[in-house]
């Protein structure tokens, strides 16, 4: 996992036209046109997944940015890296959508004609100008999948749906009277990722019938469907006791933390009975191992065993990592195939890990208009029947007004430069 890492302004090794194209993508959706009206995470992210598949997504904002066009972490210059991240590759046009005139230009923009258009992607109400009855007027094949909070329309966002739905009573040492949050928003990303099947879904429907429709996506039930899926509502409706927080340990399996003799911790996982002999063989623990499956009358080969062991069985292990440092037991753990991580700071993600470098097709180093450079994700998806092309980094907000307007509604420069004039759209 270790190596050397190339960093922004290492060049070697990389060549001319991987600095100056963008972030690798395939281009199986070209073609495909989606129209986002879209904040913060969950439908940013599901055009994003879209467009590094190499949609045509065109993200409408208000002038002057949406809702989340100042969101942390910003740059040094003051703009938003989080906008940039979920915003690449796309087209942004900017429109006064508080003024009849632009509602209207905006629904023109949603319905414009195209085999492959008529599709939006909104986490906006749907009434007012966003009315899915009212866009159908215009296209009555038009698609459109809105994320809404809770199943009854009220609002929510992830922090509100996970703190709801068990889980903090169970992270980390968390309890009914000091619950731990985690801070990665799972089901905002969740409900994106939906969202992008919905669409492509949705499309092929039409494609089939000719129909469009109304796709509407709650991220509550988004969590509620993903708990119920990994068996935590069905462990409560079997009348089984609360699930306690198990700290770091792996709930049904062997997994935890370790400390090693220079200050670094790992992360040990055997799930499977091979992860686990691999992990015996390694340390040099596989008698002592076995002595304890008689002392616990257990067989250590099944995992829900080795959970009840954990205490007993961790203790052997931390002592083996405590008089080891992180090199030696990469070493040896790499050699034996031993299922381990290291914890480490994004920083340390960033200097120390060869995963998170140009070295990972992933990743290019992008020149972001006020950021500057910096590494930057494509596509998780590698098609082999599609091989990966340059992408646009996040464009400015409202960089593509005048050309969204004259290409897909047809505008000329007379009308476009009043609408500009009247304060109707705006450019970057």
């Amino acid at each position: 996992m270790c190596g050397r890492v190339k960093k922004p302004g290492d060049r070697s090794g990389i060549s001319i036209a991987r600095l100056h194209g963008d972030i690798a993508m395939n281009r199986l959706l070209e073609g495909l046109r989606i129209v986002e009206s879209v904040a913060f995470v969950a439908a940013p992210l599901g055009g994003l997944t879209l467009s590094q598949m190499g949609a045509d997504v065109i993200r409408i904002d208000p002038i002057g940015g949406g809702l989340d066009s100042q969101r942390w972490p910003l740059s040094e210059s003051g703009k938003s890296l989080y906008w940039a991240g979920l915003n690449k590759s796309k087209r942004s046009i900017c429109i006064d959508l508080r003024r009849p005139e632009g509602q209207a230009l905006a629904r023109d923009i949603i319905t414009a004609p195209g085999a492959d258009a008529g599709i939006l992607l909104s986490n906006f109400p749907a009434r007012g100008w966003l009315a899915y009855d009212d866009l159908a007027l215009a296209r009555d094949d038009l698609i459109m999948v809105n994320i809404v909070g809770n199943t009854d329309g009220s609002t929510a966002l992830d922090y509100t749906v996970n703190c709801a739905v068990g889980l903090p009573q169970i992270t980390g040492g968390g309890h009914d009277n000091a619950p731990v949050n985690h801070v990665l928003p799972a089901w905002d990303i969740s409900a994106g990722l939906t969202a992008a099947v919905a669409i492509l879904a949705a499309e092929r429907h039409r494609r089939s019938t000719g129909e469009g429709q109304y796709v509407r996506l709650s991220l509550a039930d988004v969590a509620l469907a993903m708990v119920g899926h990994l068996g935590f509502i069905a462990e409560a409706d079997h009348g089984r006791s609360q699930r306690r927080a198990h700290g770091n340990h792996l709930f049904g399996a062997f997994g935890r933390d370790f400390a090693t003799i220079d200050g670094r911790r790992i992360m040990i996982v055997a799930i499977s009975p091979r992860q686990w002999r691999n992990l015996c063989e390694a340390t040099g623990l596989a008698e002592k191992m076995a002595l304890l499956e008689q002392v616990f009358e257990a067989d250590f080969d099944r995992e829900g065993d080795r959970f009840e062991a954990r205490d007993a069985i961790a203790s052997l292990i931390e002592t083996w990592c405590e008089t080891r440092s992180l090199v030696q037991i990469a070493e040896v753990f790499d050699a034996a195939g031993v299922c381990w991580g290291r914890y480490q700071s994004f920083r340390q993600l960033l200097d120390e890990d060869a995963r998170c470098s140009v070295d990972n097709p992933l990743f290019e180093l992008v020149e972001h208009p006020g950021v500057g450079e910096y590494l930057m994700p494509g596509s998780t998806l590698d098609f082999g029947a599609a091989p990966r092309v340059s992408m646009q980094a996040a464009t400015q907000m409202g960089q593509h007004t005048d050309e969204v307007l004259s290409e897909i509604l047809g505008l000329g420069d007379a009308e476009i430069g009043r609408l500009h004039d009247s304060r109707i759209v705006a450019a970057a």
